[in-house]
């Protein structure tokens, strides 16, 4: 089973590059984000919750995150060929918690691919999604506030992933067809 944290700053091409490995290699993708805002829009609890964090770039609290995707998961079964976490985990406890989870399921992180794009880059390409989507959180403020909670919070995970022996650098920017020649170069060895 190849369950792949696909890691990488607010516009790295997570998205991008976790379609691209769903078509070839038939994996499940759980985009924390697309849960989130499926909740959101369909004005759920959750959704009202997760809203006040995400509009002030915030993350969202842990436990919350972690119960929705052990039921994603879990509604995947068990003949499935792995996972795309994709926007999951930030925070090394939330890493620590996807472990737990897995493990409980006799199951573990194969390899996290970090999508690595300078943040300049990443500034272009988010207002750009903004414009070409409505994305409300695709705004500069909000935009520079992700990038410091990411820088703060997030990019600790990649020594976290270092030490468990499945990180794996990529670099983000460029062609596309070259970025995901390198994470196949990766995933075909798991």
């Amino acid at each position: 089973m190849k369950n792949i944290v696909i890691f990488g700053a607010p516009g790295s091409g997570k998205g991008t590059q976790s379609d691209k490995l769903i078509e070839k290699y038939g994996l499940e993708h759980i985009s924390t984000g697309d849960v989130l805002r499926a909740e959101i829009k369909n004005g759920t609890e959750l959704g009202q919750t997760a809203k006040r964090y995400i509009d002030q770039g915030q993350l969202i609290p842990d436990e919350l995150m972690v119960s929705i995707l052990a039921s994603v998961y879990d509604s995947f079964g068990r003949e499935h060929k792995g996972v795309i976490f994709d926007g999951f985990p930030r925070t090394i406890p939330q890493a620590e918690a996807l472990k737990a989870m897995l493990a409980e399921r006799g199951d573990k992180v194969a390899a996290m691919l970090e999508l690595d794009v300078p943040e300049d880059e990443l500034m272009k390409r988010l207002l750009l999604r903004g414009q070409l989507s409505g994305r409300a959180d695709d705004n500069e403020e909000t935009i520079k506030k992700r990038l410091v909670v990411y820088h703060q919070q997030t990019q600790p995970l990649i020594a976290w992933y270092r030490e468990q022996g499945v990180h794996h650098h990529i670099d983000g920017l460029g062609d596309l067809d070259r970025i995901f020649s390198d994470i196949c170069k990766v995933v075909d060895t798991l």
